[in-house]
């Protein structure tokens, strides 16, 4: 029996993308691609590469009939709508980008939207983009938002109108940052001290174990590692599911 199928209470857990280090191959079973192959160990996992480049949706519907009918995705919204556009005139973008998405069909759970970290609060076009967005997508929105700005309390008000979450990160760019808020309860760990590169200690993998386990358990729970730049977000992500499978 794979290890994806014995999901810890509802808690999705994986990485950002599905690369898997050469030292942690053993770990998972066989499959026809790396994807295939992960999905035999993990039931979730957040797609970084389409924020720098738009996929085909034919790319899409083949990555959704590779994996098992419980895995689910998470997508990384365009920069082009992020860090471009910066939230404003994004339509034809995001069209664009819904289309391409929408062919992972029932298995596309999440859209992540990453915000630039100069990107100052402004209620006015957020307000303008999220109804935008929500006429196009019903599903979970996490965003990750970087700019002190975006943690006041009207940002929250707006956002639980449009049923949008935030993040919950780890380094924070705020300290109101590290938890997660909504309807979708969205750890992201990208690597401390160093973002990107730095593996995460039995210690904080506890902490974020307990973290989780105390959520609310009406939400969905994700938990996403994209510390891949050393290989270390698959041997975090196996161990974080062996605590939850504990808790």
């Amino acid at each position: 029996m794979s290890m994806a199928s014995n999901r810890a209470d509802s808690v999705r857990i994986g990485c950002a993308g599905w690369s898997i280090p050469s030292e942690h191959r053993h770990l998972f079973g066989p499959g026809e691609s790396v994807l295939a192959r992960y999905a035999t160990v993990f039931d979730a996992v957040e797609i970084n590469s389409s924020f720098y480049r738009p996929h085909q949706p034919k790319t899409y519907r083949r990555w959704a009939e590779t994996v098992p009918d419980d895995f689910r995705f998470s997508v990384k919204m365009p920069k082009a709508i992020s860090h471009e556009a910066r939230l404003r005139g994004a339509g034809p973008a995001l069209d664009r980008f819904m289309e391409e998405v929408s062919c992972l069909q029932r298995k596309l759970s999440v859209l992540l939207l990453q915000l630039p970290p100069s990107l100052a609060f402004d209620a006015s076009t957020v307000a303008t983009f999220l109804r935008m967005l929500r006429s196009r997508w019903s599903g979970g929105v996490v965003c990750e938002p970087r700019h002190a700005s975006w943690f006041a309390p009207p940002v929250r008000a707006l956002f639980d109108r449009h049923d949008i979450s935030r993040a919950g990160v780890d380094p924070a760019p705020d300290p109101r940052a590290r938890t997660p808020h909504g309807a979708v309860h969205y750890w992201r760990w990208h690597g401390s001290p160093r973002i990107y590169y730095s593996d995460y200690s039995p210690a904080d993998l506890s902490r974020l174990s307990a973290d989780i386990d105390a959520a609310d358990r009406t939400a969905q729970r994700w938990a996403i590692f994209d510390n891949t730049a050393s290989g270390h977000a698959i041997a975090n992500a196996i161990e974080l599911k062996t605590l939850a499978s504990q808790a």
